[in-house]
């Protein structure tokens, strides 16, 4: 018998669509390919002639803006200044192979894929260790938006259409590489490895026929050979080195990715080090070969680049400059436009493929920072295809708002790039000279101890070095827009360190003592939610009755007398053995009557426990999820924060969900 007479369109609270089969599983499989089994790990990992391209597409593809950096920041003290052009590049070399040498310590003392963060973590502490992961995240990025927008503006040199739109080509860009990494680390490695030496073998080619056409006596010129460059000042005394120093800071883009293989060393095949270690000396001969014959080549045909076109006198109205690979292929090759369209194209792809270094070293990074309480639990997990795919979302989500705010402009965002991996690299050797102070107090074997102190040497010169390069950078490109970079990477260690800590709290309230005993309630509440009388509404109350509760009771809100009549009615012909209590509604809420009478319940009997059943529809459409079940989300979010009430769903599958688990099957 009914405590009261009831209604109430609870269809909201009934029709949850609890368990939505995903209608895209074969779209995905057709995109990304079938999930992987976690024991085929072993099978994506990359040997040295994958590798070289995976890991090192990025530090090979600052070859083609490396130099154009350092020649835009000459032209600010006009033409005759291109002269430090060569002295600025052999620094950029020297520093370069430094650097490759002291990472070549790191990945055989830390080879488990921390990279940096490792190494500054074990040996200068956790903060430093976090530190140095937040300029690394914030490197990565830049090394996206820097690659992309630099192969799009590559493109735009040889066909206008591309550069009229080039924003829009950047996001499709990486959102295309995004699509190929979400495939797996190996199949995008394989697919990256073609673009990448085919950008080698068209470079040395250029070069090639370069010194060939030289040495038979042939005049190489550039386009832009005898235009004239306004200088935007007189550079003299301190105001000379300031400008010198400043075109090498940019130079040093071109030492972007070394670190991402140190920091991929997981993903080599056995030996894991030593195969890193022969890539890292691999890509430190090919890059620096590379790097110095584009601007050998740039300042033997006299190339003319400007920051702002109004700067370069004799450029054709309307026409925007062109790279300085580009004008030098031109030199180069002549009248052979279709090899001045292969280098272009080479460039581009190699540019645009460059992101992929970022793709492989930020998901791994972020996995590690998760790992350890950082970011983000879910940033740890790999995806279907065994990659992490949560941190390559994020990295393409970084990246694109990075795009889309700067225009794709490369110029702009050099500025801020650098700043993040030469911290990196500063603190890592510092963290590797102190790991070997610490290990030669252990050793006593002379031999050890001699490969030790060498080792030592190696990573303190690579300390210094990559130090006052820290400086240098720090110093010409801060008012230029590196304090951005400068200001957001403590706000980033800021922001790791409260996820850390909130995960500490939160393990520290679930840990158990030993008095921690199981409990037991004084008695079990249960409610059985009911908008009316069908098959949903049946099953719920007889799954309650079969719990056995200590008290059970259906509810109902009353928000229309005459269709609370009606449900009394049946209710009682049914004879149905549960009391049917009614929640007056007269403001015809449905959720606050029902949170109120749980609520006082609670305070009446602190020690029972409150068990609400919901009766779910199960759709297999997600547009039938927009039809049900908004009044129950509400309900169960409410719920949830109540201490001592726990919710329990009673599905009831409707046929359509039936259909689409076939359809899935």
């Amino acid at each position: 018998m009914p405590a009261s007479v009831t209604a109430g369109d609870l269809g909201g609270l009934l029709g949850v669509a609890s368990s939505l089969v995903p209608i895209s599983d074969g779209l995905k499989r057709l995109i990304f390919g079938r999930a992987l089994r976690t024991d085929r790990l072993g099978d994506s990992l990359l040997p040295k002639r994958i590798a070289l391209p995976v890991f090192a597409s990025d530090a090979l593809s600052s070859n083609a803006y490396a130099t154009q950096e350092i020649l835009l920041v000459l032209s600010l003290g006009g033409a005759s200044f291109y002269a430090f052009g060569g002295w600025v590049a052999a620094a950029v070399v020297v520093v370069y192979f430094t650097v490759v040498a002291s990472y070549r310590q790191n990945v055989h003392a830390y080879p488990s894929g921390g990279g940096d963060y490792e190494v500054v973590s074990k040996n200068l502490g956790q903060n430093w260790g976090v530190f140095v992961g937040s300029a690394l995240l914030i490197d990565y990025v830049l090394t996206v938006a820097v690659s992309i927008s630099s192969a799009i503006a590559n493109l735009g040199s040889t066909i206008p259409a591309i550069a009229e739109h080039s924003v829009w080509y950047a996001v499709g860009a990486i959102v295309i590489i995004t699509l190929l990494n979400l495939r797996g680390i190996r199949e995008s490695g394989s697919l990256f490895a073609i673009p990448t030496y085919f950008f080698m073998a068209s470079i040395f080619v250029m070069i090639g026929v370069a010194i060939f056409r030289i040495a038979t006596g042939s005049s190489l010129e550039a386009e832009s050979a005898n235009w004239e460059v306004v200088p935007e000042a007189s550079f003299a005394g301190a105001a000379l080195i300031f400008l010198v120093a400043r075109s090498f800071s940019s130079g040093t883009t071109a030492l972007t990715g070394i670190e991402a293989v140190a920091n991929g060393v997981p993903s080599f095949r056995k030996p894991k080090s030593k195969n890193a270690a022969t890539t890292l000396l691999m890509l430190g001969l090919i890059a620096t070969t590379m790097f110095a014959g584009i601007t050998w080549l740039a300042l033997k045909t006299r190339v003319q680049v400007t920051e702002y076109d109004k700067d370069l006198i004799g450029l054709p109205a309307g026409q925007p400059q062109k790279t300085v690979i580009v004008q030098v292929a031109d030199a180069v090759f002549g009248n052979f436009e279709i090899a001045v369209l292969v280098i272009a194209l080479a460039t581009a792809l190699i540019l645009a493929l460059a992101a992929n270094t970022a793709f492989n070293g930020f998901p791994v990074l972020g996995s590690i920072l998760a790992r350890d309480g950082y970011l983000p639990r879910q940033l740890h997990t790999r995806g279907d295809r065994l990659a992490f795919s949560n941190g390559i979302l994020m990295l393409a989500g970084l990246a694109v708002l990075l795009v889309v705010i700067y225009q794709a402009s490369v110029t702009g965002l050099i500025q801020l790039y650098i700043i993040g991996v030469f911290v990196s690299f500063t603190l890592s050797q510092l963290g590797m000279i102190r790991h070997w102070n610490r290990n030669l107090l252990g050793e006593s074997v002379p031999a050890e101890r001699r490969k030790m102190m060498r080792s030592r040497a190696i990573n303190s010169v690579g300390f210094v070095m990559t130090g006052s390069v820290l400086i240098i950078v720090l110093i010409t490109k801060f008012t230029k827009g590196a304090w951005i970079v400068v200001v957001a990477m403590p706000l980033i260690y800021l922001l790791m360190r409260a996820i850390r800590r909130h995960y500490d709290r939160v393990a520290t309230e679930l840990a158990t003592t030993d008095e921690d005993k199981i409990t037991l309630p004084t008695r079990v509440h249960a409610l059985v939610l009911v908008s009316k009388i069908h098959k949903p509404t049946l099953r719920a109350l007889a799954y309650a009755r079969a719990t056995r509760p200590s008290v059970l009771e259906a509810i109902t809100v009353n928000v229309d007398d005459e269709a609370a009549a009606d449900l009394a009615a049946e209710w009682e012909r049914r004879a149905i053995p549960v009391t049917l209590k009614v929640l007056d509604s007269p403001y015809r809420e449905i959720t606050r009557p029902i949170i109120e009478y749980v609520k006082r319940l609670r305070s009446e009997n602190p020690n029972d426990v409150v068990t609400v059943y919901v009766p779910e529809y199960v759709v297999g459409h997600w547009f039938e999820q927009l039809l049900h079940n908004q009044s129950a989300l509400r309900l169960k979010s409410r719920l949830l924060f109540m201490p001592g009430v726990m919710m329990t769903s009673v599905p009831w599958q409707l046929d359509s969900s039936e259909r689409a688990l076939d359809r899935d099957a």
